[in-house]
């Protein structure tokens, strides 16, 4: 298939002499696809000049940041219009990417401890392993999709979004106990381990479009074998999830159980900013239950493992008029109490 890509102004110039020429020459289009892409501009908006100063040259990003904090800038920018690139917006990036690199490094960091013999069975791993695995089965077609359409600033912002908010902030807040912890022969580790495989595998081929160099220094890192230019993470196929990891029953319950952890977690940061509490292992906190459909979904689920607290206790009903609560999930109150012992 043959791509046109240029700026916006050529589809009153090459564009369309070119379509006119082949057109009278040949009865048809000269291309499948034309691709265009607006001007960059400074932070304010107006057309970058030596004489005023405000110049971004991609030598320079590359100089102070690296050419994949440029890339990241340029598949994350809306470029149907035109881009807008300076110091501060670039900030913005540098961020967003170490948020992403600290992911990938602490799933290598975990995996030095994974072994073939360590890998568990979708069917045998415990109902967050699968939670996460039903994400990334919900999560590679839509990639995949944004990648064929071009849609490169959703495959930043679905894998920004995943990385940052279901992995680091809960999926792995959640399970550094049991990795750090846990016997070698604990089953909720292996479980653990075998699902940081598949994340790893899944979102380094995702990631290695855009992030070039990062996503090959990891794939080389995790399998330093083909460090002998005999491998590449971009003589890969994008890992597919599998269409049977997706499981929409125990992702709805789960919907809920965070729902709840939610309040928890509210109820903790004001005790944190109070200073009477510091981690929030060091809390036991209470949780008065009133909606039916969410106190049913807790059934069987460790919450003060998944809030990460020393304890916790749930009650059906309202709680007390002054425990905390959150607006948006109506039904849930919470009062913290300090957990009982010492920290180890």
């Amino acid at each position: 298939r043959v791509m046109y890509l240029e700026g916006s102004d050529q589809h009153r110039g090459w564009f369309h002499s070119s379509l006119l020429e082949s057109c009278g020459t040949r009865g048809r289009a000269p291309y499948d696809i034309v691709l265009t892409h607006g001007f960059c501009l400074d932070e304010k908006g107006e057309k970058m000049s030596k004489s005023k100063g405000n110049v971004t040259a991609p030598q320079d990003i590359i100089k102070d940041s690296g050419a994949d904090i440029l890339r990241l800038w340029v598949a994350a920018a809306d470029y149907s219009d035109d881009l807008r690139i300076g110091k501060e917006i670039l900030k913005t990036f540098v961020e967003t990417y170490r948020k992403l690199r600290n992911t990938i490094r602490w799933m290598l960091g975990s995996l030095a401890h994974f072994h073939e013999d360590d890998r568990v069975a979708v069917k045998d791993m415990p109902e967050l392993e699968r939670l996460m695995l039903h994400r990334l089965a919900e999560l590679g077609p839509q990639v995949e999709e944004a990648y064929r359409t071009y849609d490169y600033k959703k495959v930043v912002f679905l894998l920004s979004q995943f990385m940052n908010t279901e992995l680091s902030a809960f999926y792995f807040d959640v399970r550094k106990d049991a990795l750090y912890c846990d016997p070698l022969s604990s089953h909720v580790r292996k479980s653990a381990l075998t699902v940081v495989d598949h994340l790893f595998r899944c979102l380094t081929t995702w990631l290695a479009p855009i992030l070039v160099f990062t996503a090959e220094e990891a794939w080389l890192d995790r399998y330093p074998d083909q460090k002998a230019g005999e491998g590449s993470v971009h003589l890969e196929r994008f890992v597919a999830a599998k269409a049977d990891w997706l499981d929409p029953e125990l992702a709805e319950r789960w919907a809920k159980i965070r729902r709840v952890r939610r309040v928890v977690t509210g109820a903790l940061e004001l005790e944190r900013a109070a200073k009477r509490l510091g981690s929030s292992l060091e809390a036991a906190p209470q949780v008065f239950v009133s909606d039916s459909d969410l106190y049913a979904a807790l059934s069987g689920a460790d919450l003060a493992e998944i809030s990460i607290t020393s304890g916790i206790r749930v009650e059906s009903g309202e709680g007390p008029a002054d425990a905390f609560r959150l607006a948006d999930v109506p039904g849930v109150a919470v009062v913290p109490h300090r957990a009982a012992g010492i920290k180890c």
